[in-house]
């Protein structure tokens, strides 16, 4: 198995409404699946993003959202769709909502919709709003993201998101050092990551794995997430920045 597709079914992104919440690498693990993915697939958020790469190969379509399935259908069908809608802020696009999504998905058959649907304005860890997440109907599965950089810093606006969600669901207190236990905690909690859910599988990732010291603090986070919840299942370690972007799989025990 290659490495794009062990990350494509490691976090089980092949097909259906994939929407990427957390921080600390979101688009960059969408826009990865996306681009590796075998079939014809659309990237697209439901909150303010950043303009999509061109290196993708993408046709990209800005429009209202009300006209976004008229252009999308007007493409070539065999083609791969970046779509958002317009947004006067440089470098930006508007999200498209939920409902225009599902159906897009829907009539055109996409194998796989990959969703941004959350913001954390380039930080390394957040906790959900009230209004976070924005889930399309029927998303069949959750990437929950946050960066390994994090571990190890204090608790403020330069790494972190929602300071105050996050010291709720953690325990940090502001100014406190971000400890793999947190890290743990943000995973495991139903008012974390996993805000919203319900039914739908989420995926844990932990990226910017970049050296075997943040490895080392992600796999401690990963081990005691797991042991909070082990029906998590898994815990990914991800460096996007290698050829092969899996580092480790973190399981849980059986039988505990």
């Amino acid at each position: 198995m290659s490495g794009a597709d062990s990350l494509l079914d490691l976090l089980g992104a092949r097909q259906g409404i994939v929407c990427a919440v957390g921080a600390g690498g979101k688009k960059t693990v969408l826009q990865h699946l996306a681009a590796r993915h075998p079939g014809r697939v659309a990237l697209t958020a439901t909150v303010v993003t950043t303009h999509f790469p061109e290196s993708l190969g993408f046709d990209v379509v800005v429009a209202r959202d009300a006209q976004l399935p008229e252009r999308v259908a007007s493409l070539d069908g065999a083609r791969s769709v970046a779509y958002a809608c317009p947004l006067d802020k440089p470098g930006r696009h508007g999200g498209a909502s939920p409902e225009v999504i599902a159906r897009i998905h829907r009539e055109q058959g996409f194998a796989a919709t990959y969703v941004k649907a959350d913001g954390a304005r380039m930080r390394w860890i957040k906790a959900p709003d009230a209004d976070e997440p924005v889930l399309p109907p029927g998303c069949s599965r959750i990437i929950a993201v946050v960066s390994a950089r994090a571990i190890g810093e204090p608790l403020g606006e330069r790494v972190a998101h929602r300071l105050g969600q996050l010291q709720a669901v953690t325990g940090l207190a502001p100014g406190e050092t971000i400890r793999p236990l947190h890290v743990a905690r943000l995973l495991a909690s139903p008012a974390g990551l996993r805000k919203g859910a319900g039914l739908c599988p989420v995926a844990a990732v932990i990226n910017m794995v970049d050296d075997p010291a943040r490895e080392s603090l992600a796999r401690e986070a990963a081990r005691i997430a797991l042991e909070l919840d082990p029906a998590i299942g898994q815990v990914v370690l991800t460096c996007l920045q290698r050829e092969e972007p899996v580092v480790a799989v973190v399981r849980a025990t059986i039988g505990a």
